[in-house]
Protein backbone atom coordinates (compact mmCIF):
# COMPACT_ATOMS: atom_id res chain seq x y z
CA UNK A 1 0.00 0.00 0.00
CA UNK A 2 2.89 2.38 0.74
CA UNK A 3 4.00 2.03 -2.88
CA UNK A 4 0.61 3.36 -3.97
CA UNK A 5 1.00 6.29 -1.59
CA UNK A 6 4.47 7.05 -2.94
CA UNK A 7 3.20 7.15 -6.52
CA UNK A 8 0.26 9.33 -5.51
CA UNK A 9 2.63 11.77 -3.79
CA UNK A 10 4.79 11.77 -6.90
CA UNK A 11 1.82 12.58 -9.14
CA UNK A 12 0.48 15.34 -6.89
CA UNK A 13 3.87 16.95 -6.33
CA UNK A 14 4.47 17.13 -10.08
CA UNK A 15 0.98 18.54 -10.58
CA UNK A 16 1.65 21.31 -8.03
CA UNK A 17 5.37 21.63 -8.72
CA UNK A 18 5.22 25.34 -9.58
CA UNK A 19 3.20 26.41 -6.54
CA UNK A 20 4.78 29.43 -4.83
CA UNK A 21 7.27 28.33 -2.18
CA UNK A 22 6.91 30.54 0.90
CA UNK A 23 5.68 28.54 3.90
CA UNK A 24 7.38 26.38 6.54
CA UNK A 25 6.18 22.89 7.47
CA UNK A 26 7.21 20.74 10.39
CA UNK A 27 6.59 16.98 10.34
CA UNK A 28 6.42 16.05 14.03
CA UNK A 29 6.65 12.56 15.52
CA UNK A 30 8.04 13.65 18.90
CA UNK A 31 7.04 16.46 21.24
CA UNK A 32 10.52 17.54 22.32
CA UNK A 33 11.03 20.46 19.93
CA UNK A 34 8.13 22.73 20.86
CA UNK A 35 10.40 25.61 21.83
CA UNK A 36 11.96 25.78 18.36
CA UNK A 37 8.60 25.37 16.64
CA UNK A 38 7.14 28.28 18.61
CA UNK A 39 10.18 30.45 17.98
CA UNK A 40 9.99 29.61 14.28
CA UNK A 41 6.38 30.77 14.20
CA UNK A 42 7.37 33.99 15.96
CA UNK A 43 10.30 34.68 13.64
CA UNK A 44 8.60 34.02 10.30
CA UNK A 45 8.46 37.03 7.98
CA UNK A 46 5.05 38.56 7.29
CA UNK A 47 2.98 36.67 4.74
CA UNK A 48 4.48 33.29 5.59
CA UNK A 49 2.91 30.65 7.81
CA UNK A 50 4.03 27.63 9.80
CA UNK A 51 2.08 24.37 9.60
CA UNK A 52 2.79 21.34 11.79
CA UNK A 53 1.74 17.89 10.60
CA UNK A 54 1.87 15.68 13.65
CA UNK A 55 1.79 12.03 14.56
CA UNK A 56 -1.42 11.45 16.59
CA UNK A 57 0.64 10.17 19.53
CA UNK A 58 1.83 13.77 20.04
CA UNK A 59 -1.72 15.09 20.40
CA UNK A 60 -1.00 16.93 23.65
CA UNK A 61 1.90 18.77 22.03
CA UNK A 62 -0.31 19.60 19.06
CA UNK A 63 -2.88 21.22 21.37
CA UNK A 64 -0.06 23.19 22.99
CA UNK A 65 0.97 24.49 19.57
CA UNK A 66 -2.61 25.29 18.61
CA UNK A 67 -2.99 27.35 21.79
CA UNK A 68 0.12 29.24 20.70
CA UNK A 69 -1.51 29.96 17.34
CA UNK A 70 0.28 27.35 15.21
CA UNK A 71 -1.80 25.36 12.74
CA UNK A 72 -1.47 21.65 13.52
CA UNK A 73 -2.85 18.82 11.39
CA UNK A 74 -2.83 15.09 12.29
CA UNK A 75 -0.80 12.88 9.97
CA UNK A 76 -2.79 10.11 8.29
CA UNK A 77 -1.25 7.88 5.64
CA UNK A 78 -4.39 7.65 3.56
CA UNK A 79 -5.40 8.64 0.06
CA UNK A 80 -7.83 11.40 1.20
CA UNK A 81 -5.12 12.89 3.44
CA UNK A 82 -2.54 12.92 0.66
CA UNK A 83 -4.98 14.37 -1.87
CA UNK A 84 -5.63 17.28 0.47
CA UNK A 85 -2.24 17.86 2.05
CA UNK A 86 0.39 17.23 -0.63
CA UNK A 87 -0.79 20.20 -2.73
CA UNK A 88 -0.50 22.32 0.43
CA UNK A 89 2.92 20.87 1.26
CA UNK A 90 4.12 21.94 -2.17
CA UNK A 91 3.82 25.56 -0.98
CA UNK A 92 6.70 24.96 1.45
CA UNK A 93 10.07 26.59 1.04
CA UNK A 94 11.28 24.71 4.09
CA UNK A 95 10.28 21.38 5.65
CA UNK A 96 11.62 20.24 9.01
CA UNK A 97 11.37 16.56 9.96
CA UNK A 98 12.21 14.74 13.17
CA UNK A 99 11.96 11.19 11.85
CA UNK A 100 11.65 8.98 8.78
CA UNK A 101 8.54 9.83 6.70
CA UNK A 102 7.69 7.43 3.88
CA UNK A 103 5.66 10.03 1.97
CA UNK A 104 8.89 11.92 1.23
CA UNK A 105 10.00 9.09 -1.06
CA UNK A 106 7.59 10.28 -3.73
CA UNK A 107 8.04 14.03 -3.35
CA UNK A 108 9.23 15.77 -6.53
CA UNK A 109 10.44 19.26 -5.68
CA UNK A 110 12.66 22.10 -6.90
CA UNK A 111 15.67 21.72 -4.60
CA UNK A 112 16.72 25.33 -5.13
CA UNK A 113 13.39 26.57 -3.77
CA UNK A 114 12.37 23.89 -1.25
CA UNK A 115 14.71 22.56 1.44
CA UNK A 116 14.07 19.54 3.66
CA UNK A 117 15.98 19.46 6.94
CA UNK A 118 16.31 16.48 9.27
CA UNK A 119 16.10 17.33 12.98
CA UNK A 120 16.42 13.81 14.34
CA UNK A 121 14.60 12.90 17.55
CA UNK A 122 17.77 11.98 19.47
CA UNK A 123 21.20 13.55 19.93
CA UNK A 124 23.02 10.25 19.69
CA UNK A 125 22.37 6.54 19.37
CA UNK A 126 23.38 3.29 20.97
CA UNK A 127 21.29 1.21 18.58
CA UNK A 128 21.86 0.97 14.86
CA UNK A 129 19.30 2.05 12.28
CA UNK A 130 18.99 2.49 8.55
CA UNK A 131 21.43 0.39 6.55
CA UNK A 132 23.25 -0.67 9.73
CA UNK A 133 20.12 -2.30 11.14
CA UNK A 134 20.51 -6.10 10.75
CA UNK A 135 16.79 -6.35 9.92
CA UNK A 136 17.28 -4.28 6.78
CA UNK A 137 18.54 -7.40 5.02
CA UNK A 138 15.05 -8.94 5.34
CA UNK A 139 13.36 -6.14 3.42
CA UNK A 140 12.50 -6.48 -0.24
CA UNK A 141 14.03 -4.35 -2.98
CA UNK A 142 11.10 -1.94 -3.20
CA UNK A 143 11.18 -1.19 0.53
CA UNK A 144 14.93 -0.71 0.57
CA UNK A 145 14.64 1.58 -2.44
CA UNK A 146 11.91 3.61 -0.73
CA UNK A 147 14.07 3.97 2.38
CA UNK A 148 16.99 5.34 0.38
CA UNK A 149 14.73 7.75 -1.50
CA UNK A 150 13.63 9.19 1.85
CA UNK A 151 17.20 9.43 3.15
CA UNK A 152 18.25 11.25 -0.01
CA UNK A 153 15.47 13.82 0.31
CA UNK A 154 17.12 15.55 3.24
CA UNK A 155 19.29 18.45 2.13
CA UNK A 156 20.87 18.78 5.57
CA UNK A 157 21.11 16.72 8.74
CA UNK A 158 21.36 18.88 11.85
CA UNK A 159 23.61 17.12 14.38
CA UNK A 160 25.03 17.72 17.84
CA UNK A 161 28.38 16.05 17.17
CA UNK A 162 30.74 14.67 14.57
CA UNK A 163 29.96 11.24 16.01
CA UNK A 164 26.26 11.51 15.10
CA UNK A 165 27.16 12.92 11.70
CA UNK A 166 29.26 9.83 11.07
CA UNK A 167 26.33 7.62 12.09
CA UNK A 168 24.05 9.29 9.54
CA UNK A 169 26.70 8.95 6.85
CA UNK A 170 26.92 5.21 7.46
CA UNK A 171 23.28 4.51 8.29
CA UNK A 172 21.64 6.57 5.56
CA UNK A 173 24.46 6.49 2.98
CA UNK A 174 24.77 10.28 2.98
CA UNK A 175 27.75 12.56 2.25
CA UNK A 176 29.60 14.41 5.00
CA UNK A 177 28.69 17.73 3.34
CA UNK A 178 25.08 17.32 4.47
CA UNK A 179 26.01 17.18 8.16
CA UNK A 180 25.49 20.51 9.90
CA UNK A 181 27.17 20.93 13.30
CA UNK A 182 24.58 23.24 14.83
CA UNK A 183 23.52 21.34 17.94
CA UNK A 184 20.03 19.94 18.49
CA UNK A 185 17.25 22.40 19.42
CA UNK A 186 15.43 19.60 21.25
CA UNK A 187 18.17 19.72 23.92
CA UNK A 188 18.11 23.48 24.50
CA UNK A 189 15.56 23.15 27.29
CA UNK A 190 17.96 20.97 29.28
CA UNK A 191 20.17 24.05 29.73
CA UNK A 192 17.33 26.18 31.09
CA UNK A 193 17.20 26.32 34.90
CA UNK A 194 13.70 27.79 34.67
CA UNK A 195 12.42 24.95 32.53
CA UNK A 196 14.02 22.27 34.70
CA UNK A 197 12.63 23.79 37.89
CA UNK A 198 9.14 24.13 36.40
CA UNK A 199 9.08 20.47 35.38
CA UNK A 200 10.40 19.30 38.75
CA UNK A 201 7.81 21.29 40.67
CA UNK A 202 5.04 19.83 38.51
CA UNK A 203 6.28 16.27 39.06
CA UNK A 204 6.72 16.77 42.80
CA UNK A 205 3.22 18.19 43.07
CA UNK A 206 1.74 15.00 41.62
CA UNK A 207 4.32 12.61 43.11
CA UNK A 208 5.59 14.04 46.43
CA UNK A 209 7.19 10.68 47.27
CA UNK A 210 9.95 11.54 44.78
CA UNK A 211 11.03 14.66 46.64
CA UNK A 212 14.12 14.62 48.87
CA UNK A 213 14.88 11.04 47.87
CA UNK A 214 17.45 9.33 45.73
CA UNK A 215 15.44 8.67 42.58
CA UNK A 216 16.49 5.73 40.42
CA UNK A 217 14.81 5.93 37.04
CA UNK A 218 14.47 2.62 35.22
CA UNK A 219 13.74 3.31 31.55
CA UNK A 220 14.41 0.30 29.31
CA UNK A 221 14.08 0.55 25.55
CA UNK A 222 11.40 -1.10 23.42
CA UNK A 223 11.16 -4.89 23.53
CA UNK A 224 8.89 -7.18 21.54
CA UNK A 225 6.25 -9.25 23.33
CA UNK A 226 8.49 -12.28 23.88
CA UNK A 227 11.26 -10.19 25.47
CA UNK A 228 9.24 -7.64 27.40
CA UNK A 229 10.09 -8.92 30.89
CA UNK A 230 13.56 -8.27 32.34
CA UNK A 231 15.53 -11.09 34.01
CA UNK A 232 14.11 -12.47 37.24
CA UNK A 233 15.23 -10.38 40.19
CA UNK A 234 15.75 -7.15 38.22
CA UNK A 235 13.21 -5.10 40.19
CA UNK A 236 14.56 -6.35 43.53
CA UNK A 237 18.07 -5.37 42.41
CA UNK A 238 16.89 -1.90 41.39
CA UNK A 239 15.32 -1.48 44.84
CA UNK A 240 18.43 -2.66 46.71
CA UNK A 241 18.98 0.80 48.19
CA UNK A 242 16.30 1.08 50.91
CA UNK A 243 16.58 4.88 50.94
CA UNK A 244 15.85 5.23 47.23
CA UNK A 245 12.66 5.35 45.18
CA UNK A 246 12.62 3.44 41.89
CA UNK A 247 10.58 5.19 39.21
CA UNK A 248 9.77 2.88 36.31
CA UNK A 249 8.99 4.37 32.92
CA UNK A 250 7.91 1.76 30.41
CA UNK A 251 8.11 2.27 26.67
CA UNK A 252 4.70 3.54 25.46
CA UNK A 253 4.23 0.85 22.81
CA UNK A 254 5.13 -2.03 25.10
CA UNK A 255 2.74 -5.01 25.13
CA UNK A 256 1.48 -4.88 28.71
CA UNK A 257 -0.54 -8.03 28.32
CA UNK A 258 2.77 -9.89 28.22
CA UNK A 259 4.23 -7.92 31.11
CA UNK A 260 4.36 -9.67 34.48
CA UNK A 261 2.99 -6.89 36.67
CA UNK A 262 3.65 -8.82 39.88
CA UNK A 263 7.36 -8.09 39.59
CA UNK A 264 6.73 -4.38 40.19
CA UNK A 265 4.91 -4.91 43.50
CA UNK A 266 7.60 -3.51 45.76
CA UNK A 267 7.08 -0.70 48.33
CA UNK A 268 9.87 1.41 46.81
CA UNK A 269 8.96 0.80 43.16
CA UNK A 270 6.27 2.46 41.09
CA UNK A 271 5.38 2.73 37.39
CA UNK A 272 4.81 6.37 36.41
CA UNK A 273 2.64 6.45 33.30
CA UNK A 274 1.47 9.98 34.01
CA UNK A 275 4.90 11.51 33.30
CA UNK A 276 7.20 11.47 30.32
CA UNK A 277 10.65 9.97 30.60
CA UNK A 278 12.11 13.48 30.33
CA UNK A 279 9.91 14.65 33.20
CA UNK A 280 11.30 11.93 35.43
CA UNK A 281 14.88 12.46 34.27
CA UNK A 282 14.84 16.04 35.55
CA UNK A 283 14.89 14.78 39.13
CA UNK A 284 16.56 11.37 38.76
CA UNK A 285 19.91 10.82 40.43
CA UNK A 286 20.56 7.54 38.63
CA UNK A 287 19.34 6.43 35.22
CA UNK A 288 19.20 2.69 34.60
CA UNK A 289 18.64 1.86 30.96
CA UNK A 290 19.98 -0.42 28.27
CA UNK A 291 20.03 0.86 24.68
CA UNK A 292 17.82 3.94 25.05
CA UNK A 293 18.84 7.29 23.59
CA UNK A 294 17.61 9.06 26.73
CA UNK A 295 21.13 8.79 28.12
CA UNK A 296 22.18 11.57 25.73
CA UNK A 297 19.71 13.91 27.45
CA UNK A 298 20.24 12.69 30.99
CA UNK A 299 23.99 13.28 30.77
CA UNK A 300 23.32 17.01 30.25
CA UNK A 301 21.14 17.46 33.33
CA UNK A 302 22.82 19.17 36.29
CA UNK A 303 21.55 16.75 38.94
CA UNK A 304 22.55 13.60 37.01
CA UNK A 305 24.84 11.58 39.28
CA UNK A 306 25.21 8.21 37.60
CA UNK A 307 24.03 5.95 34.80
CA UNK A 308 23.88 2.16 34.74
CA UNK A 309 23.60 0.26 31.45
CA UNK A 310 21.86 -3.02 32.19
CA UNK A 311 22.71 -4.86 28.97
CA UNK A 312 21.94 -8.40 30.05
CA UNK A 313 21.35 -9.47 26.43
CA UNK A 314 24.04 -7.44 24.69
CA UNK A 315 25.24 -10.24 22.39
CA UNK A 316 21.75 -11.25 21.28
CA UNK A 317 20.55 -7.66 20.95
CA UNK A 318 23.57 -6.74 18.82
CA UNK A 319 22.79 -9.60 16.45
CA UNK A 320 19.03 -9.04 16.25
CA UNK A 321 18.66 -5.27 16.53
CA UNK A 322 22.18 -3.92 16.23
CA UNK A 323 24.33 -1.66 18.41
CA UNK A 324 27.06 0.81 17.51
CA UNK A 325 30.28 -1.18 17.11
CA UNK A 326 32.38 1.14 19.28
CA UNK A 327 29.91 1.65 22.13
CA UNK A 328 32.18 0.20 24.81
CA UNK A 329 34.75 2.87 23.96
CA UNK A 330 32.49 5.85 24.67
CA UNK A 331 29.88 4.62 27.16
CA UNK A 332 30.41 6.64 30.36
CA UNK A 333 30.44 3.43 32.42
CA UNK A 334 30.88 -0.23 31.42
CA UNK A 335 27.66 -2.21 30.90
CA UNK A 336 26.46 -4.59 33.60
CA UNK A 337 25.14 -7.93 32.40
CA UNK A 338 23.77 -9.75 35.43
CA UNK A 339 21.18 -9.01 38.10
CA UNK A 340 23.86 -9.35 40.79
CA UNK A 341 26.08 -6.80 39.04
CA UNK A 342 23.09 -4.48 38.79
CA UNK A 343 22.43 -4.78 42.53
CA UNK A 344 26.06 -4.04 43.32
CA UNK A 345 26.05 -0.97 41.08
CA UNK A 346 22.88 0.35 42.73
CA UNK A 347 24.35 -0.07 46.21
CA UNK A 348 27.75 1.37 45.24
CA UNK A 349 26.08 4.55 43.92
CA UNK A 350 29.34 5.70 42.38
CA UNK A 351 29.23 9.09 40.62
CA UNK A 352 29.90 9.08 36.89
CA UNK A 353 31.85 11.74 35.03
CA UNK A 354 29.91 12.48 31.84
CA UNK A 355 32.43 14.98 30.46
CA UNK A 356 34.07 12.77 27.83
CA UNK A 357 30.72 11.26 26.87
CA UNK A 358 29.20 14.71 26.30
CA UNK A 359 32.28 15.88 24.41
CA UNK A 360 31.73 12.94 22.07
CA UNK A 361 27.94 13.12 21.57
CA UNK A 362 26.77 16.56 22.77
CA UNK A 363 29.64 18.59 21.36
CA UNK A 364 27.53 21.43 19.96
CA UNK A 365 24.67 21.38 22.45
CA UNK A 366 24.87 24.55 24.53
CA UNK A 367 21.27 25.72 24.90
CA UNK A 368 21.43 27.98 21.83
CA UNK A 369 20.99 25.47 19.02
CA UNK A 370 17.51 26.72 18.15
CA UNK A 371 18.97 30.18 17.43
CA UNK A 372 21.49 28.74 14.98
CA UNK A 373 18.89 26.55 13.24
CA UNK A 374 16.35 29.35 12.91
CA UNK A 375 18.97 31.84 11.77
CA UNK A 376 20.35 29.48 9.14
CA UNK A 377 17.16 28.01 7.71
CA UNK A 378 14.16 30.12 8.66
CA UNK A 379 15.56 33.65 8.46
CA UNK A 380 18.93 33.37 6.79
CA UNK A 381 20.64 35.99 8.93
CA UNK A 382 22.65 36.01 12.14
CA UNK A 383 21.42 36.65 15.68
CA UNK A 384 17.79 36.93 14.64
CA UNK A 385 16.09 34.76 17.26
CA UNK A 386 15.75 36.07 20.79
CA UNK A 387 16.89 34.09 23.81
CA UNK A 388 13.63 33.21 25.53
CA UNK A 389 12.83 30.21 27.71
CA UNK A 390 10.12 27.82 26.63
Amino acid sequence: MKTVYVWLVRFLSVLFYFRTKKNVYYLMSYSNNLHMIKRTAAELPAGQKLVVIYNPRTLAAAYDLKAFGVKAIPLKMSIPFLLQRIPQLMSARLIFCDNYYALLAGLIRPRTKMKIIQLWHADGTIKTFGWEDPNQRQNGWLKRRRHQLVYNQFDDYVVASKAMGNVFQRSFAQPAAKMQDLGMPRSDRLFSANWLDTVRQRVWLAAPELKNKRVILYAPTYRNASQVNPPTGTIEALAADPNAVVAVKLYPEIDREKLEMEQFKHPNVKIYDEFTTTDLMTLADTLVTDYSSFIFDFSLMPQARSAIFFMYDLHEYAEQRGVQPDLKRWLPTPPVKTVDQLRQAILANQPVDFTAFNDWWNTYNDGKAYKRVIDKYVIGRHNAAEDNDE
